[in-house]
């Protein structure tokens, strides 16, 4: 046997052709661009065959009779007993003219090509795109019942199936596969296209959710999924079959799924959360077009919209299409695969081997440096309170990777022997003795810093002050909470708006804010710490608001409970499981790495959301906690220095120290 295979290169093509021969002395030709032929020795090899047994025909698919020369045609004539034309954009995004040009012209010209080789039989590989969007079961006999086929590569499929049935003078076959994702057994794909799509918004899913916990998705249309192996072995079987003159056989998965199923099913092959509760996007229908569109007439909703899809990968297409409403007769594909061996696999069962190889190979953050090095090397950044804890660990980690660090703090002998550590370690900080609560000498070192360096790139916003006192115990103690407020909320502002004006300037800058997981789950006996955390919490909220279009960001860090000096005055915490500060500062780096909005753990995610939804079972949780712990004796007006009274704990408060790892008691 001798074939013709137009599309050869692609990802149906590269595989139908290894197919094709593993027959007994077959030889493919394959049309090529001649400036692609440096692909040629690759995709032999690819083959593994010899130069004999695959032959290039130089010409392009837009050009009559796919460019081919008169001497190619000569060669060609008579020699081909199957013709396969598989060379088209599938692509939704695609421009209309490239598709117009390669769907359309170019099945022309390959019908073209096909009648003046005298080639045997033609074999046409469309897709399900061909019969629009229509209205229930469409079969396989039906062509011209197609329905809501605007869109340019709905359009494109049909038409270039029509060329093949009114303009084609060789006997032809029509092959419409459903939407086609990688190897069942491998999961190999060579692209994100169709439920790719979504595997973004499934992995963020995972990300913040733990897989346990029930999620709500979309019921959505109708959608059916082929993986390439079944395709590539259904065309092999048929096309070789006599009597498939002028028939046209659906490719397709006889099972087929909603679009909620699909998700369901890659979410559990994620092990991101089930989805439980469905809703129908049906509903979204009986919004009339008329407001929808005045909506998107608006710049903020535009924007707003743009940023999701963006942020979720997800083409502006996906959302036409997630009411998909065909479903695909295929008895004319089952009956000619009737005891070949050749089935559609379960998506169920070869989901996971499509997730693992995206996750491995295709997923878009894989092509992107998310290295520390490669987002602060040669950048300035500025750690405030740099000179022991959270702040020194993550100056160490910042300048390792290459950064500009400027560190500063109130006690110049720590912020020498911070320097010396570094200089031991083969980098340097510069250091600014500051005390960032009194106002007049925050403007001194911020000017001095703009003088010395002009602006910074990455504001971390560390230093700050935390007290562990029960209100009852504060009654004489207002100070405490002015204090707290000075440093934490109106020393980091003034930082911040002291370096705005330069970041702005120059449309970029990332601000990291170390916040408190406490003001997540309202921690009892630190009320003069999480509201003084919260007040900046606020601040930053608002503040990322306005500066979202020039260029500066901003992410607060619910930071755990780390094992620093800050907390050495609470014995209660040497029982307590803690980050270290090189762990803390991990979450830093990715602050500056991914800049998200927000970091949190799981657990502080889960009291907010309680705080939330059950506020009267949160507060009594709290309370009990509460005074299951005492005060330490620093909050009872211990002196410092002196030894403090060893606090015995309950059993009960013992267990609850293990199970609520990082969290304020």
């Amino acid at each position: 046997m001798q074939y013709f295979v137009t599309g050869a290169t692609g990802f149906i093509g590269k595989r139908l052709v290894k197919k094709l021969l593993e027959r007994e002395d077959s030889v493919v030709y394959f049309l090529i661009r001649r400036e692609s032929e440096g692909k040629v020795a690759a995709l032999r090899h690819y083959w593994g065959t010899i130069a004999a047994r695959v032959v290039p025909v130089f010409g392009d698919l837009t050009s009559k009779k796919l460019g081919v020369s008169a001497d190619g045609i000569k060669m060609l004539k008579g020699q081909i007993d199957h013709f396969y034309h598989l060379a088209a954009v599938y692509d939704l995004g695609a421009d209309e003219a490239r598709q117009i040009a390669a769907n359309i012209d170019g099945t022309r010209h390959a019908v073209e090509l096909a009648k003046a080789i005298d080639a045997g039989h033609f074999h046409h590989v469309s897709s399900i795109a061909a019969a629009g969007l229509y209205e229930g079961v469409f079969r396989e006999d039906m062509f011209d019942e197609a329905e809501h086929y605007e869109h340019p590569y709905f359009m494109t499929k049909h038409e270039s199936e029509k060329i093949v049935r009114q303009e084609c003078k060789v006997p032809w076959s029509v092959y419409r596969p459903a939407m086609v994702v990688g190897d069942s057994t491998t999961g190999e794909m060579d692209k994100v296209d169709g439920p790719y799509y979504f595997f973004k918004l499934i992995q963020r899913m995972r990300q913040l959710l733990p897989p346990w916990l029930p999620s709500i998705g979309l019921e959505g249309g109708r959608i059916n999924i082929v993986p390439v192996d079944f395709v590539v072995a259904a065309l092999d079987v048929i096309s070789h079959q006599d009597g498939i003159a002028k028939k046209c056989f659906h490719l397709v998965d006889p099972v087929g799924y909603r679009v909620g199923d699909v998700l369901d099913i890659f979410s559990k092959a994620a092990h991101a959360p089930k989805m439980n509760l469905f809703i129908n996007a049906a509903l979204f229908g009986f919004i009339p077009r008329s407001v929808t569109k005045g909506l998107m007439a608006l710049a903020p909703v535009r924007r707003v919209r743009n940023a999701i899809m963006k942020d979720l990968g997800l083409p502006d297409e996906m959302l036409t299409f997630v009411n998909y409403p065909t479903r695909f007769d295929c008895r004319e594909a089952l009956a000619a695969l009737k005891g070949t061996g050749v089935a559609c696999p379960n998506l169920k069962d070869y989901a996971w081997r499509l997730w693992d190889y995206w996750e491995r190979h295709l997923d878009p953050d894989l092509h992107i440096d998310r290295s520390l090095r490669g987002t602060v090397a040669g950048k300035v950044v500025l750690v405030t309170g740099g000179s022991s804890g959270i702040g020194l660990a993550t100056a160490h980690k910042f300048a390792e990777a290459g950064a500009t660090v400027l560190i500063c703090g109130r006690d110049v002998d720590k912020l020498e022997e911070a320097c010396k550590q570094a200089r031991a370690k083969g980098y340097s900080f510069v250091a600014y003795p500051v005390d960032i609560a009194d106002m007049a000498d925050c403007d001194r070192f911020l000017t001095q810093l703009i003088v010395d360096h002009g602006s910074v790139d990455f504001l971390i916003n560390n230093a700050g002050r935390s007290i562990r006192r029960a209100i009852e115990s504060s009654y004489d103690r207002f100070h405490d909470f002015e204090r707290t407020m000075q440093l934490n909320y109106f020393g980091s502002l003034r930082v911040t708006m002291g370096l705005l004006p330069g970041m702005t300037a120059k449309k970029n800058g990332h601000v990291v804010n170390i916040s408190s997981i406490g003001v997540l789950t309202n921690a009892p006996r630190f009320s003069a710490y999480v509201a003084s955390k919260a007040a900046l919490d606020a601040w930053t909220r608002c503040a990322a608001s306005e500066f979202a279009d020039q260029g500066v960001s901003f992410t607060t860090i619910n930071m755990p409970l780390v094992r620093t000096p800050m907390i050495a005055p609470t014995g209660l915490y040497n029982n307590v499981p803690t980050l270290s500060p090189e762990e803390a500062a991990d979450l830093v780096a990715q602050a500056c790495i991914f800049k998200p909005v927000r970091i949190a753990t799981r657990l502080g995610t889960a009291g907010q959301l309680l705080h939330a939804v059950l506020p009267r079972f949160a507060q009594i949780a709290m309370n009990t906690s509460f005074r299951m712990f005492p005060d330490s004796g620093a909050a009872k007006g211990g002196k410092p220095g002196e030894t403090p009274v060893k606090q015995q704990l309950s059993p009960e408060a013992v267990a609850l120290q293990q199970m609520m790892r990082g969290i304020h008691f």
